[in-house]
C-alpha cells in the first residue's frame, strides 16, 4: 500500500515538475537572506551584511534603506529575516532580525520600524536574545506572525554550551512568542515559572532557519539544522521540548559519534521528518496553498543550502509521507522560499552572487 501511495504521489507531481521554469527577477545581491511581500506587490529583501532593499514587482532593486540600527555581521550572523505587519496598510510597520553587538558578544534582536520612502523611521528594538555570547554561529532566525497577531521568533543556540538549549532561563536554542510591540503575552507557557524567561514558547532547538504557519491548522512549523545529519521538521507547540542536544539524530562532526539519544523518550517531541546521515541544511520554508502548480497544492517546500535543492514534502495532515528534491541540476543554495500574492513560489539564492527567482508554471 505504501508503494502504491508513493507511485500515485509521483505521478501527480510529475506534470508540475516537467512544466515549471525559472525566471530570475534580481541578480547581484550579496548574501541575501530573506524575502517578504508588501501589499502592493513590491518585495523586501535582506542582505546579511546589513542592507535591506525594496524590490519592484519586476525585481529591480532599490538602494539600501536608511535608518537601520548597527548590525554585527560576520559568520552566520548579520541582517537576517524580514516580515511585514499584517496591518501594514494602516501602520506601515516592518520587522527584521539581526545580530546586535553588546556586552559579552552579540545576540539576535528583533526590531520594527515604519517604512517611509527610502528609509525606516521610528525604529524600536522589541526583543533581545539573552545572554549575548561571543559567537558568529547559529543565529537562526525566522519571524512568523500568528493568526492572532502575535510574533514567533525562531532562535539558534549560538553554538554555545550543550545545556543552554535545555535551560528555560535563557533564549538560546528557543522559539519565543511576543506581542507585535515586544510585550510578553500573558498566556505564554513559561509565564510565572520561577527562573524561566517569560518569552519562551518552546525549547530544545539547535538552529531554526525556517518557519511558517500550517494553513490548515494555524500551528507553527519549523525546520532546524542538525549537526552531521539530524536536520528536523517540527510542529512547534507551547511549552514543549524538542530535544537538542539530549535527543537528536545528528552526530558529532567528523568522528560521527552519538551526541544524545534518538528517542522517542517521554518529555521530548519527535520530529515530523528528519534527514540522516547527511544534512540538507534546511533554510526558508513555505506551505503552498495555491493551485498554480498541478499536484503540488498542500505541499511544504523547504530550501536546502548544503543539499542545493528545493525540497517538496507531501503531507497527510501532520504526517510527512513523501519527499521530492527539485532543481537539483541547477545546484542552487536556497536561503528562502515564499509563496507570493500571485500564488507562485519565489526563491532566494544565497551567496555572493545572490538572486531572487520566481518559479513559473509551464506554458
Amino acid at each position: 500500500m505504501k508503494t502504491l501511495i508513493l507511485l500515485l504521489w509521483t505521478l501527480l507531481a510529475w506534470p508540475a515538475l516537467a512544466q515549471t521554469r525559472l525566471e530570475t527577477l534580481t541578480r547581484g545581491l550579496v548574501e541575501p537572506w530573506a524575502l517578504a511581500f508588501l501589499p502592493d506587490g513590491r518585495m523586501l529583501v535582506t542582505e546579511r551584511q546589513g542592507w535591506l532593499r525594496v524590490l519592484a514587482p519586476d525585481g529591480k532593486a532599490g538602494e539600501p534603506l536608511a535608518g537601520l540600527p548597527a548590525i554585527d555581521a560576520g559568520g552566520q550572523c548579520g541582517l537576517l529575516d524580514v516580515a511585514v505587519d499584517p496591518k501594514f496598510a494602516d501602520n506601515r510597520l516592518i520587522y527584521w532580525t539581526y545580530a546586535e553587538a553588546g556586552e559579552g558578544g552579540n545576540g539576535v534582536a528583533v526590531a520594527r520600524g515604519r517604512l517611509d520612502g527610502q528609509r525606516v523611521a521610528d525604529v524600536q528594538v522589541i526583543f533581545r536574545q539573552l545572554p549575548k555570547v561571543s559567537s558568529s554561529l547559529h543565529c537562526g532566525s525566522r519571524l512568523v506572525f500568528a493568526r492572532d497577531g502575535r510574533l514567533f521568533v525562531g532562535l539558534g543556540d549560538r553554538f554555545s554550551r550543550k545545556d543552554d538549549a535545555q535551560s528555560p532561563a535563557n533564549h538560546l536554542g528557543k522559539i519565543v512568542r511576543i506581542e507585535a510591540d515586544g510585550r510578553v503575552p500573558a498566556d505564554n507557557p513559561f509565564v510565572g515559572r520561577a527562573g524561566a524567561a517569560p518569552e519562551l514558547w518552546s525549547l530544545g532547538h539547535r538552529n531554526v532557519q525556517g518557519a511558517a504557519l500550517n494553513p490548515a491548522t494555524g500551528e507553527l512549523w519549523a525546520v532546524e539544522h542538525g549537526p552531521q545529519g539530524g536536520d528536523e521538521v517540527n510542529r512547534v507547540r507551547a511549552g514543549l521540548n524538542y530535544g537538542w542536544p539530549l535527543l537528536t539524530y545528528g552526530r558529532n562532526y567528523g568522528i560521527g559519534t552519538r551526541i544524545g539519544e534518538e528517542g522517542p523518550k517521554p518529555g521530548f517531541e519527535q520530529p515530523l521528518k528528519h534527514w540522516v546521515p547527511t544534512s540538507i541544511a534546511p533554510s526558508g520554508m513555505a506551505f503552498l496553498t495555491s493551485d498554480r502548480y498541478p499536484g503540488w497544492q498542500g505541499s511544504l517546500f523547504v530550501g536546502a543550502l548544503r543539499g542545493q535543492a528545493l525540497v517538496r514534502l507531501t503531507l497527510d495532515g501532520d504526517k510527512v509521507i513523501g519527499e521530492e528534491r527539485l532543481l537539483t541540476r541547477e545546484a542552487l543554495r536556497l536561503r528562502d522560499v515564499r509563496q507570493g500574492p500571485d500564488g507562485l513560489l519565489y526563491l532566494v539564492v544565497g551567496g555572493p552572487e545572490g538572486q531572487v527567482i520566481r518559479m513559473l508554471p509551464g506554458r
